[in-house]
């Protein structure tokens, strides 16, 4: 069974449980990701970088779990890192 029939399937019952609720204000919501999407998907450089394997089949690998092209993973995560918002995770 793939991770994604999986997760499907625990929607599906979760959905049918009752624990889904309609936001208010549909359509501003809607508006909002959809502003997000844009900014995200503006692209206006190209930029050509050397990884190891190991690395670009982790990056491959994390993207295939999300759900997204693994290009697309890169860029958030160097734009997380741009903007402040990506955290190390310290080990203790």
């Amino acid at each position: 069974m793939a991770k994604t029939e999986k997760e499907e399937r625990e929607i599906a019952r979760s959905y049918e449980r009752g624990e889904w609720k309609s936001v208010k204000n549909k359509h501003a919501e809607i508006r909002r990701y959809q502003s997000y999407a844009r900014e995200a998907l503006q692209k206006t450089s190209r930029v050509n970088i050397r990884i190891s394997p190991q690395d670009l089949g982790g990056i491959q690998s994390r993207a295939i779990e999300e759900g997204i092209p693994y290009q697309t993973l890169m860029a958030s995560v160097i734009h997380k890192y741009v903007s402040g918002r990506l955290v190390e995770r310290r080990s203790i």
